[in-house]
């Protein structure tokens, strides 16, 4: 029978924190709350309204005559759903190994920050999954499969292929395309890309315009939109014990022209959110545990919290694909 200890769960705050989460997700190149904003909620699981695309720039009658009333809006609400789901790691602190390499490292913090990167990186997947995905963007208006690869630097128009995809969004939306999301590889080569280099140069830059000073804001602009989100993160696809097959978690085939939120405001039309529910103790971070367990002589270290990320407007979005060869 375990001692009465390894029934106790012992909050962590002293191992991680807010900032640490955030310093850490930028370091690693994890995009996925900027991509799908989060939004607290009160329950597990539940329904919220959406409020159809044809509706949102609807116009109405507002003229009013003496005696008589004014125009109210009559909007309709189609339903969608969340259920939040818990994603956790633990990480044992072995009470020799402790002993033997604290010199060196603090092994509480490292397997902290083991459990972290496992929580981050599945979360960064489910977000890339749900946002590079060809069956939710299908069809002419939904998705468009380039000419150039935007690697074939000479000939690649990736300014043209966003400006194309920007207007397809607001004609299926009436929204404008704030951001567009790409990989660090393909943000790397759309560095090296002459239409780019070029309308960078003929903005004021002269001959300047070196890809190792081409940021994102830069390509932002070039674009006309207010972000370039790069994702960065990576992964290893080998299966366990065999040899690392590393490579990026968003696809470089792929890049996305949406809107996406810049508010809390669920009433903000948006390609997406990350649902969040903390009254079991979640926090978006991740909420950071430990228990002790004698049988293996160690401190266990768990990280966990308990999320849903939703699609809400798949017309906010033109995913382009064919973008590296």
């Amino acid at each position: 029978m375990p001692a009465p200890t390894s029934a106790l769960t012992t909050l962590r705050p002293d191992l991680a924190s807010f900032l640490e989460y955030d310093l850490e997700s930028d370091r690693l190149g994890y995009v996925a709350t900027k991509v799908f904003p989060v939004v607290d909620v009160a329950s597990q699981a539940g329904s919220f309204g959406i409020i159809p695309v044809e509706q949102l720039l609807q116009q109405r009658t507002t003229n009013r005559a003496p005696g008589s009333g004014y125009s109210r809006g009559n909007f309709t609400f189609t339903t969608s759903t969340f259920a939040c789901e818990e994603h956790g790691a633990e990480e044992p602190v072995d009470d020799r190994q402790a002993k033997m390499y604290r010199e060196y490292f603090d092994a509480e913090q490292v397997s902290t920050m083991r459990a972290f990167s496992a929580v981050l990186r599945n979360a960064e997947q489910r977000v890339a999954d749900a946002v590079f995905n060809a069956t939710t963007w299908n069809g002419a208006s939904l998705t468009t499969g380039i000419t150039n690869e935007w690697d074939d630097v000479a000939n690649a128009v990736p300014i043209t292929d966003v400006d194309a995809a920007v207007k397809k969004v607001y004609d299926g939306s009436g929204l404008w395309a704030n951001a567009l999301i790409v990989n660090q590889k393909v943000f790397r080569n759309l560095r090296r890309c002459a239409q780019v280099i070029d309308a960078i140069e003929s903005g004021g830059a002269g001959d300047a315009a070196k890809q190792s000073d081409i940021t994102a804001e830069q390509l932002a602009r070039v674009f006309g939109l207010e972000m370039v989100i790069v994702a960065g993160a990576s992964k290893n696809s080998a299966k366990e014990g065999q040899t690392a097959t590393p490579g990026q978690i968003w696809s470089d085939e792929y890049a996305m022209i949406c809107r996406v939120a810049t508010s809390s405001d669920m009433a903000e039309p948006c390609i997406g959110r990350i649902f969040h529910w903390s009254e079991d103790g979640s926090s978006m971070g991740g909420t950071v545990e430990s228990y002790r367990d004698e049988i293996v002589r160690a401190n266990i270290i768990r990280v966990r919290h308990d999320v849903d990320e939703v699609v809400l407007y798949p017309q906010a979005g033109h995913l382009l694909s064919n973008i590296t060869t």
